[in-house]
């Protein structure tokens, strides 16, 4: 049985779920009897505590993951890929109105080449936008009082609140991890795309 390890640049308890729930969704497309290793590392992701554009959110991920890839390589660990996963909001005019989405970004990489994923968009109402780019709240901070619940952001998360608990944070980190690693599972497909394109 062949074992990849992936390396999350995350201790978080949904953050690290989420990359192995991902892993078992798309071990089969790798080689038979793939089995995943996935460890979870606390890194410094390089942008703020709530990342308020795209470019932001996708700068935090691959962050993220690069930092991860150089400490682990220091330390003389051995890792196939490097996760680097990243929540925030992403902030659009749309028909002269402002709206604020919440956005899960992941980025993969293997040491040489790196993919991005993401994991969809919820919109928030305005005044929890309010908060959180107005008034410098952290968006962790501002769904517990916007929920009146503690500690939102290491379960269900601003996406549970949000949809009523059909979607959570993991479910989203789960989505952006599966679509970022996309060309490493389906690498026929992206390589046919790549050669055809050339």
């Amino acid at each position: 049985m062949k074992t990849i390890r992936i390396a999350v640049g995350s201790a978080r308890r949904p953050k690290v779920n989420a990359v192995q729930l991902a892993a078992a969704s798309f071990a089969a497309h790798f080689a038979p009897d793939t089995n995943f290793e996935v460890n979870g590392y606390e890194v410094q992701s390089g942008v703020s505590p709530t990342p308020t554009s795209r470019e932001e959110l996708m700068q935090g991920a691959r962050h993220r993951a690069e930092a991860l890839h150089e400490t682990l390589r220091q330390q003389n660990i051995a890792v196939d890929f490097f996760v680097g996963v990243e929540g925030g909001l992403d902030v659009v005019v749309e028909n002269a109105v402002r709206r604020v989405f919440l956005e899960s970004w992941a980025y993969v990489c293997d040491g040489e080449r790196g993919h991005f994923g993401c994991g969809g968009s919820i919109e928030l109402p305005e005044a929890l936008a309010e908060k959180v780019l107005s008034q410098g709240v952290e968006l962790a901070r501002a769904i517990d009082v916007f929920a009146g619940a503690v500690g939102i952001r290491d379960g269900q998360g601003a996406w549970g609140v949000l949809s009523n608990s059909l979607i959570s944070r993991q479910d989203s980190f789960r989505l952006a991890t599966i679509a970022a690693f996309a060309p490493f599972y389906n690498a026929a497909m992206y390589g046919a795309a790549a050669a055809a394109a050339g």
